[in-house]
């Protein structure tokens, strides 16, 4: 029994469990805000220990990646896998590669990815991994023999009913198939251990573009049942790699105008709005030559703001889909001041929890990473159905069944997020319904 329970005293637990974790204390904190009154006014949660049970890690795998670049030398890259909860499906959540990647983000994102398989309704658990290896200027053998040397450890800890990896910063096409190629090797396996696959060999259609798309639909869910639409609206959105650029292009399918986008040198500002031309420019820069955002601007002769972020350009919808904590209270009040409607994440947490607080206070509409951007996952749950049914769906047949998943995890967020003032609080609707279903599947399994 759990008897003293508030939201100090649980974080406080937490953090000496967790010294120095600065990334995984705040998305625990997010959700407890949300989930511990409900816990409160459900003893059963409280006696069982399910948030400190759910809190930590089945398992947190680290080991060593050595693998040799271009001039013969001799690399060593820390690889990790943490395997957060499997009450309701095996293992899954993306592979990482960035200098940033250490065991306090990979259990921030793994933590998150708990209440976002969740949501989908899919029957997935929850994972992350990666490493501190950064792609970004190697060769394309160089990444090659990483990634099989990653794999070949990996390889002991995965497989399509244990653990499924995907995709995630630094892990796209290209990486993937290196990864799934050794798995193969090393397994003797053709099955469906990992999703992000080419179309060759067990890929799902759209499945690049799912987190983007995903994203515009829940903010056209939002709109929706607050009465709005997304025709005509003025929208900003950060990040250049697929989330951005798909999101971008459904948003401007469904009758939005797109006026920015960003990248780590800074953000350009297109005032006439991205149209299809220019979007598959920004494609083949972004997915084959690898270049910067300044050359899209240069291209088209538009005005690029270097080492700046897009939050203060005036719009009706914003769109963060870089990176965590990349917008800060400041850049909150400024969205508010000039107008802003509504916020859909298409990152993992990249709101900090003051900027949350100002969205919260001055009641826009805010939609939390866990569940606006659940359409890449969820599209990864219909990949691995389609590897154990060895069919495959069309791409209209995949996309209608990721815009009926949307919908449901909108249906969740409102179900439980009505505040009293008549606000919907998305942080809070979409923390609580994805606790549930995890709650009590491990409630059903008693304690261990």
């Amino acid at each position: 029994m759990y008897d003293d329970l508030s939201v100090e005293s649980f974080m406080s637990g937490l953090k000496k469990r967790n010294p120095d974790e600065v990334e995984f204390h705040q998305a625990v904190h997010e959700v407890a805000q949300s989930v511990v009154p409900y816990i409160l006014d459900n003893p059963k949660y409280q006696e069982a220990g399910i948030l400190q049970r759910m809190t930590e890690p089945d398992r947190s795998i680290i080991f060593r990646v050595v693998w040799e670049d271009d001039a013969g030398n001799i690399r060593v890259n820390r690889g990790y896998r943490v395997q957060f909860n499997n009450a309701i499906g095996p293992y899954k959540g993306g592979l990482r590669l960035h200098p940033s990647v250490n065991l306090s983000i990979l259990k921030f994102l793994g933590f998150e990815q708990t209440f976002k398989n969740s949501l989908t309704t899919l029957p997935m658990g929850a994972g992350k991994g990666g490493s501190d290896f950064d792609p970004k200027g190697k060769s394309d053998r160089e990444v090659m023999r990483f990634c099989q040397s990653f794999m070949t450890e990996l390889v002991h800890h995965i497989g399509p009913h244990t653990d499924v990896p995907a995709g995630d910063i630094g892990v796209g096409a290209r990486e993937i198939s290196y990864m799934f190629g050794q798995y193969k090797r090393l397994s003797t396996r053709f099955d469906g251990a990992l999703t992000g696959k080419a179309m060759e060999f067990g890929g799902s259609l759209i499945r690049k573009e799912a987190t983007g798309y995903g994203n515009a639909y829940f903010m056209q869910e939002m709109l929706s049942h607050h009465d709005e639409g997304l025709e005509g609206k003025t929208c900003v959105i950060s990040g250049a790699g697929n989330v951005a650029l798909y999101c971008a292009q459904k948003l401007m399918q469904l009758g939005a105008k797109v006026i920015t986008l960003s990248d780590s040198g800074g953000f350009v500002l297109d005032p006439a709005g991205i149209d299809e031309e220019k979007l598959e420019w920004l494609l083949d820069l972004k997915t084959r030559r690898r270049g910067r955002l300044s050359e899209y601007a240069e291209n088209y002769g538009l005005e690029f703001f270097p080492d700046r972020k897009p939050w203060r350009v005036p719009c009706d919808l914003a769109f963060p889909c870089a990176t965590q904590n990349e917008l800060g209270a400041g850049d909150a009040l400024a969205l508010v001041e000039n107008g802003c409607k509504a916020v859909s994440e298409g990152a993992n947490m990249p709101t900090t929890l003051e900027a949350i607080k100002v969205f919260r206070d001055a009641e826009i509409l805010y939609g939390p990473g866990k569940a606006a951007n659940a359409g890449g996952v969820a599209v990864s749950g219909l990949e691995m159905t389609q590897n154990s049914i060895r069919l495959t769906w069309t791409a209209e047949e995949t996309e209608e069944r990721l815009r009926d998943i949307m919908k449901k995890i909108h249906r969740q967020c409102i179900q439980h997020g009505a505040e009293p003032s008549g606000y919907m609080n998305y942080v809070k609707g979409a923390n609580i319904a994805g606790f549930i279903k995890v709650a009590d599947a491990m409630l059903a399994y008693g304690v261990g």
